[in-house]
Protein backbone atom coordinates (compact mmCIF):
# COMPACT_ATOMS: atom_id res chain seq x y z
CA UNK A 1 0.00 0.00 0.00
CA UNK A 2 2.74 2.18 1.11
CA UNK A 3 4.29 1.00 -2.07
CA UNK A 4 1.40 2.47 -4.45
CA UNK A 5 0.81 6.03 -2.76
CA UNK A 6 4.53 6.77 -3.50
CA UNK A 7 4.00 5.46 -6.91
CA UNK A 8 1.48 7.95 -7.37
CA UNK A 9 3.12 10.97 -5.80
CA UNK A 10 6.15 10.22 -8.13
CA UNK A 11 3.55 10.25 -11.09
CA UNK A 12 2.13 12.94 -9.56
CA UNK A 13 5.42 15.21 -9.65
CA UNK A 14 6.34 14.04 -13.31
CA UNK A 15 2.96 15.13 -15.11
CA UNK A 16 3.68 18.66 -12.94
CA UNK A 17 7.64 18.91 -14.09
CA UNK A 18 5.94 18.13 -17.88
CA UNK A 19 3.21 21.23 -17.45
CA UNK A 20 5.86 23.14 -16.12
CA UNK A 21 7.90 22.27 -19.46
CA UNK A 22 4.94 21.71 -21.88
CA UNK A 23 4.88 24.37 -25.14
CA UNK A 24 2.43 26.72 -23.50
CA UNK A 25 4.59 27.24 -20.79
CA UNK A 26 7.46 27.28 -22.61
CA UNK A 27 5.47 29.94 -25.08
CA UNK A 28 4.08 32.16 -21.86
CA UNK A 29 7.65 32.14 -20.86
CA UNK A 30 9.34 33.45 -24.32
CA UNK A 31 6.09 35.96 -24.10
CA UNK A 32 7.13 37.47 -20.88
CA UNK A 33 11.08 37.27 -21.75
CA UNK A 34 9.65 39.34 -25.06
CA UNK A 35 7.79 42.11 -23.05
CA UNK A 36 11.09 42.67 -20.94
CA UNK A 37 12.81 43.21 -24.07
CA UNK A 38 10.41 45.81 -25.31
CA UNK A 39 10.10 47.23 -22.17
CA UNK A 40 13.83 47.59 -21.56
CA UNK A 41 14.81 48.65 -25.13
CA UNK A 42 11.80 49.81 -26.92
CA UNK A 43 9.26 51.89 -25.14
CA UNK A 44 11.96 54.64 -25.19
CA UNK A 45 11.16 55.32 -28.49
CA UNK A 46 8.41 53.34 -29.47
CA UNK A 47 4.56 53.15 -28.29
CA UNK A 48 3.19 50.15 -28.09
CA UNK A 49 -0.30 50.87 -27.10
CA UNK A 50 -2.44 54.01 -27.47
CA UNK A 51 -3.75 56.11 -30.15
CA UNK A 52 -2.10 58.03 -33.43
CA UNK A 53 -0.16 60.85 -32.82
CA UNK A 54 1.87 62.74 -35.04
CA UNK A 55 5.11 62.28 -36.18
CA UNK A 56 6.54 65.10 -34.59
CA UNK A 57 5.70 64.00 -31.38
CA UNK A 58 6.83 60.59 -31.72
CA UNK A 59 10.87 59.43 -31.54
CA UNK A 60 10.05 56.36 -33.85
CA UNK A 61 7.23 54.37 -35.64
CA UNK A 62 4.37 53.30 -33.78
CA UNK A 63 4.39 49.26 -33.00
CA UNK A 64 0.46 49.77 -31.38
CA UNK A 65 -0.14 47.56 -34.67
CA UNK A 66 2.84 45.66 -35.06
CA UNK A 67 1.28 42.16 -35.56
CA UNK A 68 -0.98 43.15 -38.28
CA UNK A 69 1.75 45.38 -40.45
CA UNK A 70 4.80 43.45 -40.64
CA UNK A 71 5.11 39.80 -42.26
CA UNK A 72 7.36 37.93 -39.58
CA UNK A 73 10.29 36.89 -42.05
CA UNK A 74 11.01 40.62 -42.72
CA UNK A 75 10.31 41.27 -39.02
CA UNK A 76 12.67 38.81 -37.68
CA UNK A 77 15.54 39.31 -40.22
CA UNK A 78 14.98 43.52 -39.26
CA UNK A 79 15.39 42.60 -35.51
CA UNK A 80 18.39 40.66 -36.14
CA UNK A 81 19.95 43.33 -38.16
CA UNK A 82 19.84 41.95 -41.42
CA UNK A 83 17.59 44.59 -43.19
CA UNK A 84 18.46 48.23 -44.28
CA UNK A 85 17.49 51.41 -42.66
CA UNK A 86 13.94 52.00 -43.31
CA UNK A 87 14.11 55.86 -43.08
CA UNK A 88 17.31 57.25 -45.53
CA UNK A 89 16.85 61.02 -43.67
CA UNK A 90 15.68 59.40 -40.24
CA UNK A 91 12.04 58.55 -38.62
CA UNK A 92 12.63 62.44 -37.39
CA UNK A 93 14.09 64.34 -40.55
CA UNK A 94 13.20 67.15 -39.10
CA UNK A 95 15.72 66.37 -36.20
CA UNK A 96 18.58 64.75 -38.41
CA UNK A 97 18.89 63.75 -41.65
CA UNK A 98 20.67 60.52 -40.55
CA UNK A 99 19.08 56.99 -39.97
CA UNK A 100 19.43 55.69 -36.37
CA UNK A 101 21.35 52.49 -35.45
CA UNK A 102 18.68 50.02 -34.25
CA UNK A 103 19.48 47.78 -31.30
CA UNK A 104 19.73 44.41 -32.74
CA UNK A 105 18.82 40.98 -31.31
CA UNK A 106 19.43 37.50 -31.12
CA UNK A 107 17.30 35.13 -33.16
CA UNK A 108 15.26 33.02 -30.71
CA UNK A 109 14.21 36.98 -29.14
CA UNK A 110 12.98 38.36 -32.08
CA UNK A 111 11.09 35.36 -32.81
CA UNK A 112 9.86 35.60 -29.56
CA UNK A 113 9.19 39.16 -30.10
CA UNK A 114 7.17 38.78 -33.27
CA UNK A 115 4.80 36.31 -31.48
CA UNK A 116 4.08 38.98 -28.46
CA UNK A 117 3.21 41.60 -31.51
CA UNK A 118 0.73 38.55 -32.70
CA UNK A 119 -0.65 38.06 -29.61
CA UNK A 120 -0.91 41.85 -28.53
CA UNK A 121 -0.66 43.89 -31.05
CA UNK A 122 -3.08 43.31 -33.74
CA UNK A 123 -5.82 45.84 -35.62
CA UNK A 124 -8.99 45.84 -35.36
CA UNK A 125 -8.96 48.20 -38.14
CA UNK A 126 -7.94 45.80 -40.46
CA UNK A 127 -10.07 42.72 -42.01
CA UNK A 128 -7.88 39.80 -43.03
CA UNK A 129 -8.79 38.96 -46.48
CA UNK A 130 -9.76 42.26 -47.27
CA UNK A 131 -7.22 41.93 -50.29
CA UNK A 132 -6.28 38.90 -52.13
CA UNK A 133 -2.39 38.42 -52.93
CA UNK A 134 -3.13 35.84 -55.49
CA UNK A 135 -5.43 37.64 -57.50
CA UNK A 136 -2.62 40.70 -58.50
CA UNK A 137 -2.05 40.59 -62.36
CA UNK A 138 0.93 41.96 -64.06
CA UNK A 139 -1.63 44.73 -65.92
CA UNK A 140 -2.83 45.65 -62.29
CA UNK A 141 0.59 46.30 -60.78
CA UNK A 142 1.62 48.05 -63.92
CA UNK A 143 -0.81 50.26 -63.34
CA UNK A 144 -0.29 50.91 -60.01
CA UNK A 145 2.81 51.76 -60.18
CA UNK A 146 1.63 54.30 -62.58
CA UNK A 147 -0.62 55.49 -60.40
CA UNK A 148 2.23 55.72 -57.62
CA UNK A 149 3.59 58.22 -59.52
CA UNK A 150 0.34 59.88 -60.85
CA UNK A 151 -0.70 60.26 -57.00
CA UNK A 152 3.18 62.04 -55.88
CA UNK A 153 3.60 59.17 -54.18
CA UNK A 154 7.27 58.81 -55.36
CA UNK A 155 8.01 62.26 -53.96
CA UNK A 156 8.51 60.81 -50.68
CA UNK A 157 8.80 57.19 -51.06
CA UNK A 158 11.57 55.67 -52.93
CA UNK A 159 11.19 52.38 -54.78
CA UNK A 160 12.94 50.06 -57.23
CA UNK A 161 12.15 50.86 -60.93
CA UNK A 162 14.15 48.52 -63.48
CA UNK A 163 17.01 48.07 -60.92
CA UNK A 164 17.49 51.58 -59.90
CA UNK A 165 16.11 53.27 -56.95
CA UNK A 166 14.26 56.59 -57.68
CA UNK A 167 12.09 58.96 -55.70
CA UNK A 168 12.44 61.12 -52.24
CA UNK A 169 14.22 59.58 -49.34
CA UNK A 170 12.12 61.49 -46.98
CA UNK A 171 9.76 58.61 -45.29
CA UNK A 172 9.64 55.23 -45.54
CA UNK A 173 11.70 53.53 -48.51
CA UNK A 174 9.26 50.95 -50.41
CA UNK A 175 11.79 49.12 -52.42
CA UNK A 176 11.44 46.07 -49.88
CA UNK A 177 7.78 46.57 -48.96
CA UNK A 178 6.41 43.57 -50.71
CA UNK A 179 8.78 41.45 -48.24
CA UNK A 180 7.45 43.83 -45.29
CA UNK A 181 3.93 44.35 -45.36
CA UNK A 182 0.78 42.30 -44.71
CA UNK A 183 -0.74 43.25 -47.85
CA UNK A 184 -4.46 43.76 -45.68
CA UNK A 185 -2.82 46.08 -43.23
CA UNK A 186 -1.38 48.12 -46.21
CA UNK A 187 -4.73 48.19 -47.54
CA UNK A 188 -6.45 49.33 -44.80
CA UNK A 189 -2.92 51.73 -44.27
CA UNK A 190 -3.67 53.21 -47.98
CA UNK A 191 -7.80 54.00 -47.09
CA UNK A 192 -6.63 56.83 -45.33
CA UNK A 193 -3.41 57.03 -43.47
CA UNK A 194 -3.75 59.87 -41.22
CA UNK A 195 -5.76 57.12 -39.00
CA UNK A 196 -1.92 55.95 -38.35
CA UNK A 197 -0.03 59.03 -38.54
CA UNK A 198 -2.15 62.00 -38.62
CA UNK A 199 -0.39 65.75 -39.33
CA UNK A 200 2.63 63.51 -40.45
CA UNK A 201 2.43 65.25 -43.72
CA UNK A 202 0.69 61.71 -45.16
CA UNK A 203 -0.78 62.87 -48.46
CA UNK A 204 -4.71 61.53 -48.97
CA UNK A 205 -4.78 60.90 -52.53
CA UNK A 206 -8.47 61.89 -54.68
CA UNK A 207 -8.13 57.80 -55.79
CA UNK A 208 -10.48 55.30 -56.57
CA UNK A 209 -10.74 52.06 -54.41
CA UNK A 210 -10.01 50.02 -57.73
CA UNK A 211 -7.02 52.27 -58.00
CA UNK A 212 -5.95 52.23 -54.29
CA UNK A 213 -6.41 48.33 -54.86
CA UNK A 214 -3.63 48.33 -57.91
CA UNK A 215 -1.10 50.37 -56.11
CA UNK A 216 -1.58 47.96 -52.87
CA UNK A 217 -0.62 45.42 -55.67
CA UNK A 218 2.08 47.50 -57.11
CA UNK A 219 4.03 47.76 -54.03
CA UNK A 220 3.76 43.85 -52.73
CA UNK A 221 5.76 43.41 -56.01
CA UNK A 222 8.76 45.64 -54.59
CA UNK A 223 11.46 43.43 -53.46
CA UNK A 224 9.44 39.82 -54.63
CA UNK A 225 12.03 38.59 -57.50
CA UNK A 226 9.88 35.20 -58.26
CA UNK A 227 6.29 37.64 -57.44
CA UNK A 228 3.38 34.63 -58.98
CA UNK A 229 1.04 36.80 -61.06
CA UNK A 230 -2.36 36.10 -61.52
CA UNK A 231 -3.52 35.26 -65.24
CA UNK A 232 -7.11 36.12 -65.67
CA UNK A 233 -7.67 34.26 -68.94
CA UNK A 234 -7.04 31.01 -66.51
CA UNK A 235 -10.48 31.28 -64.76
CA UNK A 236 -13.26 29.22 -65.34
CA UNK A 237 -15.02 31.92 -66.94
CA UNK A 238 -12.43 30.99 -69.82
CA UNK A 239 -12.65 27.42 -69.68
CA UNK A 240 -16.46 27.36 -70.80
CA UNK A 241 -16.17 30.43 -73.18
CA UNK A 242 -18.64 30.59 -75.56
CA UNK A 243 -18.07 30.99 -79.54
CA UNK A 244 -21.60 31.64 -80.00
CA UNK A 245 -21.88 33.98 -76.96
CA UNK A 246 -19.36 35.95 -78.43
CA UNK A 247 -20.76 36.49 -81.38
CA UNK A 248 -23.55 37.93 -80.08
CA UNK A 249 -21.73 40.13 -78.32
CA UNK A 250 -19.74 41.37 -81.27
CA UNK A 251 -22.62 41.94 -82.84
CA UNK A 252 -24.06 44.27 -79.89
CA UNK A 253 -20.95 45.93 -79.03
CA UNK A 254 -17.86 45.58 -80.99
CA UNK A 255 -19.05 45.83 -84.96
CA UNK A 256 -20.29 49.60 -83.80
CA UNK A 257 -16.71 50.32 -84.67
CA UNK A 258 -14.86 47.13 -86.38
CA UNK A 259 -18.16 46.18 -88.43
CA UNK A 260 -20.09 43.76 -88.86
CA UNK A 261 -17.24 41.46 -90.58
CA UNK A 262 -14.52 42.92 -88.91
CA UNK A 263 -13.22 45.39 -91.71
CA UNK A 264 -13.09 48.36 -89.64
CA UNK A 265 -15.93 49.75 -91.58
CA UNK A 266 -18.81 49.95 -88.58
CA UNK A 267 -20.90 53.18 -88.64
CA UNK A 268 -18.83 55.13 -85.95
CA UNK A 269 -15.60 54.22 -88.10
CA UNK A 270 -15.79 57.31 -90.54
CA UNK A 271 -15.84 59.89 -87.87
CA UNK A 272 -12.83 58.36 -86.01
CA UNK A 273 -9.12 58.94 -86.02
CA UNK A 274 -7.52 57.06 -85.55
CA UNK A 275 -9.69 54.13 -87.68
CA UNK A 276 -10.61 51.09 -85.92
CA UNK A 277 -8.65 47.79 -85.93
CA UNK A 278 -8.98 45.60 -89.31
CA UNK A 279 -9.88 42.76 -87.43
CA UNK A 280 -10.39 40.70 -90.61
CA UNK A 281 -6.91 41.00 -91.04
CA UNK A 282 -5.41 39.64 -88.03
CA UNK A 283 -4.63 36.38 -86.93
CA UNK A 284 -6.16 36.21 -83.39
CA UNK A 285 -5.09 32.82 -82.57
CA UNK A 286 -1.12 33.95 -82.81
CA UNK A 287 -2.08 36.98 -80.33
CA UNK A 288 -0.39 37.03 -76.80
CA UNK A 289 -3.53 36.28 -74.72
CA UNK A 290 -2.31 39.02 -72.10
CA UNK A 291 -2.45 41.65 -74.85
CA UNK A 292 -5.42 40.72 -75.87
CA UNK A 293 -7.29 40.70 -72.73
CA UNK A 294 -5.96 43.60 -71.62
CA UNK A 295 -7.36 45.65 -74.59
CA UNK A 296 -10.63 44.64 -73.97
CA UNK A 297 -10.94 44.13 -70.55
CA UNK A 298 -9.17 47.44 -70.17
CA UNK A 299 -9.55 49.32 -73.18
CA UNK A 300 -7.13 51.49 -75.64
CA UNK A 301 -5.80 53.79 -72.77
CA UNK A 302 -4.61 50.51 -70.65
CA UNK A 303 -1.94 49.51 -73.59
CA UNK A 304 -1.42 53.00 -75.32
CA UNK A 305 -3.69 53.04 -77.53
CA UNK A 306 -6.53 54.89 -78.58
CA UNK A 307 -9.06 56.19 -76.25
CA UNK A 308 -11.71 55.42 -78.46
CA UNK A 309 -11.50 51.38 -77.53
CA UNK A 310 -13.62 51.29 -74.48
CA UNK A 311 -12.74 49.38 -71.00
CA UNK A 312 -15.41 46.78 -71.37
CA UNK A 313 -15.14 44.75 -68.42
CA UNK A 314 -17.76 46.68 -66.31
CA UNK A 315 -20.56 46.26 -69.57
CA UNK A 316 -19.86 42.26 -70.26
CA UNK A 317 -18.17 41.07 -67.55
CA UNK A 318 -15.66 38.31 -67.18
CA UNK A 319 -17.72 35.86 -69.19
CA UNK A 320 -18.31 38.09 -72.19
CA UNK A 321 -14.74 39.00 -72.41
CA UNK A 322 -14.07 35.22 -72.19
CA UNK A 323 -16.95 34.20 -75.15
CA UNK A 324 -15.54 37.73 -77.35
CA UNK A 325 -12.30 36.11 -77.81
CA UNK A 326 -12.90 32.67 -78.13
CA UNK A 327 -14.93 34.48 -80.98
CA UNK A 328 -12.15 36.30 -82.58
CA UNK A 329 -9.75 33.55 -82.64
CA UNK A 330 -12.76 31.19 -84.03
CA UNK A 331 -13.19 33.52 -87.11
CA UNK A 332 -10.41 36.20 -87.73
CA UNK A 333 -7.88 34.04 -89.32
CA UNK A 334 -5.51 37.35 -90.86
CA UNK A 335 -4.57 37.37 -94.28
CA UNK A 336 -3.11 34.88 -97.02
CA UNK A 337 0.81 35.43 -96.98
CA UNK A 338 2.20 38.52 -98.62
CA UNK A 339 -1.13 40.26 -98.34
CA UNK A 340 -0.67 42.28 -95.58
CA UNK A 341 1.17 44.91 -96.55
CA UNK A 342 -1.17 45.71 -99.72
CA UNK A 343 -4.12 45.52 -97.44
CA UNK A 344 -3.09 47.98 -95.21
CA UNK A 345 -2.00 50.32 -97.67
CA UNK A 346 -5.39 50.05 -99.11
CA UNK A 347 -7.01 50.99 -96.08
CA UNK A 348 -4.92 54.00 -95.09
CA UNK A 349 -5.84 57.54 -95.18
CA UNK A 350 -2.80 58.66 -95.57
CA UNK A 351 -1.26 59.85 -99.93
CA UNK A 352 1.04 57.23 -100.95
CA UNK A 353 2.00 58.50 -104.14
CA UNK A 354 5.50 59.55 -102.62
CA UNK A 355 5.72 55.65 -101.78
CA UNK A 356 8.70 54.44 -103.42
CA UNK A 357 10.55 50.89 -102.66
CA UNK A 358 14.04 50.64 -100.82
CA UNK A 359 16.55 48.40 -100.28
CA UNK A 360 18.44 48.09 -96.41
CA UNK A 361 21.81 47.51 -96.49
CA UNK A 362 20.71 44.28 -94.53
CA UNK A 363 18.64 42.95 -97.19
CA UNK A 364 14.81 44.04 -96.28
CA UNK A 365 12.72 44.99 -98.43
CA UNK A 366 9.70 47.36 -97.90
CA UNK A 367 6.63 47.95 -100.65
CA UNK A 368 6.74 51.17 -99.25
CA UNK A 369 9.96 53.46 -98.07
CA UNK A 370 9.12 57.05 -97.04
CA UNK A 371 5.37 56.49 -95.97
CA UNK A 372 3.38 60.11 -95.84
CA UNK A 373 2.39 60.70 -92.13
CA UNK A 374 0.72 63.55 -90.27
CA UNK A 375 2.84 62.49 -87.21
CA UNK A 376 3.19 65.38 -84.53
CA UNK A 377 6.39 67.10 -83.97
CA UNK A 378 7.59 66.57 -80.78
CA UNK A 379 8.57 69.63 -78.26
CA UNK A 380 11.93 70.87 -78.84
CA UNK A 381 12.98 69.65 -75.57
CA UNK A 382 12.71 66.29 -76.89
CA UNK A 383 14.20 67.47 -80.52
CA UNK A 384 17.96 68.20 -78.75
CA UNK A 385 17.82 65.29 -76.88
CA UNK A 386 21.00 62.62 -78.67
CA UNK A 387 20.89 58.92 -77.82
CA UNK A 388 23.38 59.02 -74.76
CA UNK A 389 24.09 55.13 -75.25
CA UNK A 390 26.98 53.81 -77.28
CA UNK A 391 25.91 51.27 -79.81
CA UNK A 392 27.45 48.34 -78.16
CA UNK A 393 26.82 44.76 -78.95
CA UNK A 394 25.38 44.45 -75.84
CA UNK A 395 22.97 47.79 -75.88
CA UNK A 396 21.69 46.30 -79.79
CA UNK A 397 21.28 42.96 -78.51
CA UNK A 398 19.17 44.30 -75.20
CA UNK A 399 17.05 46.93 -78.39
CA UNK A 400 17.04 43.79 -80.46
CA UNK A 401 15.01 41.70 -77.34
CA UNK A 402 12.58 44.37 -76.60
CA UNK A 403 11.52 44.67 -80.06
CA UNK A 404 10.87 40.88 -81.26
CA UNK A 405 9.99 39.90 -77.23
CA UNK A 406 9.84 41.55 -73.95
CA UNK A 407 8.70 45.32 -74.50
CA UNK A 408 5.38 45.98 -73.24
CA UNK A 409 2.36 46.57 -73.46
CA UNK A 410 3.31 44.73 -76.83
CA UNK A 411 6.34 43.60 -78.72
CA UNK A 412 7.00 45.59 -81.30
CA UNK A 413 7.62 43.01 -83.56
CA UNK A 414 3.46 42.18 -83.84
CA UNK A 415 3.10 45.50 -85.62
CA UNK A 416 6.95 46.32 -87.29
CA UNK A 417 7.54 42.71 -87.90
CA UNK A 418 10.24 40.40 -87.72
CA UNK A 419 12.67 42.44 -90.13
CA UNK A 420 11.01 45.88 -89.15
CA UNK A 421 9.52 46.38 -92.46
CA UNK A 422 6.15 47.27 -90.84
CA UNK A 423 4.56 43.38 -91.77
CA UNK A 424 3.94 42.30 -88.64
CA UNK A 425 1.26 39.99 -87.96
CA UNK A 426 -1.00 43.30 -86.48
CA UNK A 427 0.14 45.25 -89.49
CA UNK A 428 -1.77 44.30 -91.80
CA UNK A 429 -5.14 45.37 -89.21
CA UNK A 430 -3.54 48.96 -88.96
CA UNK A 431 -4.63 52.20 -90.90
CA UNK A 432 -1.91 53.99 -91.13
CA UNK A 433 0.43 50.89 -91.89
CA UNK A 434 3.47 50.96 -89.00
CA UNK A 435 6.28 52.45 -89.66
CA UNK A 436 8.96 50.42 -91.91
CA UNK A 437 12.31 50.95 -90.23
CA UNK A 438 14.47 49.17 -92.86
CA UNK A 439 13.77 52.86 -95.15
CA UNK A 440 17.23 54.84 -94.38
CA UNK A 441 15.83 57.54 -96.58
CA UNK A 442 12.66 58.33 -94.15
CA UNK A 443 14.93 56.78 -90.93
CA UNK A 444 17.85 58.99 -91.29
CA UNK A 445 15.80 62.44 -91.24
CA UNK A 446 14.49 61.32 -87.96
CA UNK A 447 16.01 62.76 -84.91
CA UNK A 448 16.40 60.65 -81.43
CA UNK A 449 14.20 62.81 -79.94
CA UNK A 450 11.47 62.41 -81.90
CA UNK A 451 11.58 58.65 -82.10
CA UNK A 452 12.31 58.65 -78.01
CA UNK A 453 9.26 60.97 -77.85
CA UNK A 454 6.71 58.72 -79.95
CA UNK A 455 7.59 55.61 -78.02
CA UNK A 456 7.06 56.91 -74.90
CA UNK A 457 3.69 59.07 -75.56
CA UNK A 458 2.11 57.11 -78.74
CA UNK A 459 1.31 58.48 -81.64
CA UNK A 460 -2.35 60.07 -82.09
CA UNK A 461 -3.56 59.09 -85.54
CA UNK A 462 -2.00 55.69 -85.60
CA UNK A 463 -1.87 52.24 -84.12
CA UNK A 464 1.35 53.64 -83.08
CA UNK A 465 0.75 52.90 -78.50
CA UNK A 466 2.73 54.61 -76.12
CA UNK A 467 5.39 52.39 -74.37
CA UNK A 468 5.57 55.62 -71.16
CA UNK A 469 6.49 52.06 -68.67
CA UNK A 470 9.74 51.68 -70.59
CA UNK A 471 12.76 53.62 -68.50
CA UNK A 472 14.28 56.14 -70.65
CA UNK A 473 17.39 53.31 -70.51
CA UNK A 474 15.46 50.68 -72.49
CA UNK A 475 13.94 53.19 -75.01
CA UNK A 476 17.46 54.76 -76.09
CA UNK A 477 18.62 50.86 -76.34
CA UNK A 478 15.50 49.65 -78.48
CA UNK A 479 16.21 53.22 -80.77
CA UNK A 480 19.58 52.32 -81.25
CA UNK A 481 18.11 48.84 -82.82
CA UNK A 482 15.33 50.09 -84.64
CA UNK A 483 18.10 52.62 -86.25
CA UNK A 484 20.38 49.16 -86.67
CA UNK A 485 17.42 47.76 -89.71
CA UNK A 486 18.06 50.45 -92.44
CA UNK A 487 21.65 50.00 -92.41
Amino acid sequence: MNMRRGIIVVSALIAMVGLMSSPGMSLASDQMAAKDILQQNCVQCHRLEGKPDSRFNLKAPDLIWAGSKYRRPWLIDWLTGKEAPLYAKGYRWDLSEAPLKHPVVSASEANAIADYFAAHNKDPRVTVGAYDLSKVTKFEASFGGMAFKAHACLGCHTINEDGKIIGGPQSSALQGSGQRYDQDWLFRFGLNPQDFVPHSGEFLADATEPQLRAVIGYLMTQGVDDFKYYEPWTSPEFGVASVGRGKVIYKEYCSQCHGATGKGDGPAASGLDPKPAIHANIPFEKLPMEYLYNVINHGGPAIGKSPNMPYWNLTIGQQGVADVIAYLKATFKGLPAGAAAVSAAATSTMPTKAAATATSSSGGQSDACVQPRKTVMAPDSFLVMTNPLAASADVLQAGKTLFQKSAKPAACVMCHGEKGDGKGMMGAALAPPPRNFTCNAMMKDIPDGQLFWIIKKGSPGTGMMSFSGLSDEKVWQLIHYIRSLGR
